[in-house]
């Protein structure tokens, strides 16, 4: 059994390095909130969905994650491989967006976020699954976002010495000029939409990107995804689109789909661009699978 019931998994490299600079006052306010717990930090790639694993294996009650929702998404890969785990999440925002703690109203400071799971109120949320091109399949809480969104994904990552929404403000300004609009078929409960779209989100919670409201309206506790489909807007015209998306407004704009479904399958003969949580999920796909999953997941909210 583990010496302490919590385990942190604290990626240095979320936030542009924000997180290991903060790891001392991490340890300092987990200490102050009373959490028993252990920390082991991440050191690739993918790490801490086999750090996440190894907890849920070794008996640990808690799996914490100390990033952003990249690293959020990996942790819950990790607890998910065993089925029958009934470890609990939980999230401390140390990354760039950090939208699935937004979501769950975990507040952005340390010491906040550290009272949230001293206080241990558990929420159960959805979660989604994608699957590409009928090969890999993994899990998401927050959002996958086709077109536009996955692109952007692609050139905030190039962007090293920004933290926040700021990263993701500029490579929106340079895929509004970047971005080809792919020709897809989306099916979903209801029926079939066939388009050239600028932009498809597939969304569990309201916001990603830090502060881009993509689905306002979106609950992750409802059993459906909200599906927000934007035709081909001019290039023009998208910047007066992309403040909707940040007041989160852009719901009436004639060019713009809202669906509630369970199911989504997006597949196109154009190469599709998507990002799952903020991390690249593909840059060549051509068909992608969604399935929702109602109260898949416990978490200290």
């Amino acid at each position: 059994m583990p010496t302490a019931k919590v385990k942190v998994i604290l990626n240095p490299r979320a936030g542009r390095g924000y997180g290991g600079r903060v790891e001392p006052l991490l340890r300092q306010a987990l200490r102050l909130a009373g959490v028993d717990f252990d920390l082991e930090r991440t050191a690739y790639h993918r790490h801490a969905i086999e750090l996440a694993a190894q907890a849920v294996a070794a008996g640990y009650e808690t799996v914490v994650a100390a990033g952003g929702d990249g690293t959020v998404q990996e942790v819950i890969n990790g607890l998910l491989q065993d089925p029958h785990s009934s470890a609990t999440l939980g999230v401390i925002p140390v990354g760039s967006g950090s939208d699935f703690a937004y979501a769950l109203n975990i507040p952005a400071d340390l010491d906040g976020a550290c009272r949230v799971l001293a206080r241990r109120r558990a929420r159960t949320v959805d979660l989604g699954r994608v699957t590409v091109d009928r090969r890999e399949s993994r899990y998401f809480d927050n959002t996958v976002n086709i077109g536009f969104g996955g692109i952007v994904a692609v050139e905030a990552a190039k962007i090293h010495w920004l933290r926040g929404m700021a990263p993701y403000l500029l490579a929106v300004i340079k895929t509004i000029f970047l971005a080809p609009y792919p020709q897809v078929a989306i099916r979903y409960d209801e029926g079939e939409i066939r388009l050239r779209t600028a932009l498809t989100c597939v969304a569990n919670g309201p916001r990603e990107g830090g502060g881009f409201l993509t689905a306002p309206d979106a609950r992750l506790d409802d059993g459906l995804f909200d599906l927000i489909i934007t035709g081909p807007v001019g290039r023009l015209a998208m910047f007066g689109l992309i403040f909707r998306f940040i007041k989160g407004s852009h719901l009436s704009h004639p060019l713009l789909q809202a669906k509630r479904t369970r199911r989504v399958t997006i597949t196109s003969e154009d190469a599709l661009i998507a990002h799952a949580d903020g991390e690249i999920l593909c840059t060549a796909a051509h068909r992608l699978e969604f399935e929702i999953l109602p109260a898949r997941l416990t978490v200290w909210a």
